[in-house]
This record gives structure tokens, sequence and C-alpha cells, in this order.
């Protein structure tokens, strides 16, 4: 037994039905649970790094895990792809202080 257990995707979307749906030309990733739109994730890509602009979920979704499923769900797809991000969104930022297994993914500002 370790004394720090890897992070598990299932803790950070606990919501069932989720579909992420990519809109390149507008540079962003809207939500959905089921048929309804929950928010929308902003960003930009050029040269393989994904700039993330802002990270925004409809009131009515907010403070019930929705952000960081999305946020989880872009930020598996970045590194599939290959990706490195630059976290301008706030809240992407203090989701890599809790979730710090994407930070390899950052690039290095200096």
């Amino acid at each position: 037994m370790t004394a720090q257990q890897p992070h598990n995707p299932v803790d950070k979307i606990v919501h069932h039905g989720l579909r992420l749906d990519q809109d390149a030309d507008r540079g962003r990733y809207s939500l959905w649970h089921g048929s309804t739109f929950v928010g929308f994730l902003g960003y930009r890509l050029e040269d393989g790094v994904a700039t993330i602009q802002h990270t925004i979920v409809n009131e009515e979704f907010g403070r019930r895990g929705y952000a960081r499923a999305l946020v989880t769900l872009v930020l598996d797809r970045f590194r599939n792809e290959g990706l490195k991000i630059i976290p301008e969104c706030s809240y992407v930022q203090d989701y890599l202080r809790r979730y710090p297994e994407y930070n390899d993914m950052v690039v290095d500002a200096g």
C-alpha cells in the first residue's frame, strides 16, 4: 500500500451521461449533460499548445462538479492528442494545484 494513491478520473467526474463537443472554429469545448448545455471551455491552439482562456458553467450548474468534469475531459483529450497547455483561466490554474498529475502538460513560461 502506497502513501499516496494516484488520482482516478472517476474521482474528478461525478456525473454520468456527460458529453464533450468540440467546436474548433470557435475554439471551445462544450459540455452537455444529456441534452442540456452545461457550459464551455474556451481555448486557442497554436503550434501544439492550447492556451486555455476561460471555463464558463451556467449558474444553475455551479458548485456541483461540472467545471471540474469539463476541465478533466478537455485535459485528458489534450493529453491524448499530445498537446501542451498554457492555463490563463484562473479556474484551470486552481484545478492544476488540486490535480498536479496534469502539470507535466504546462508549458514553461521561462
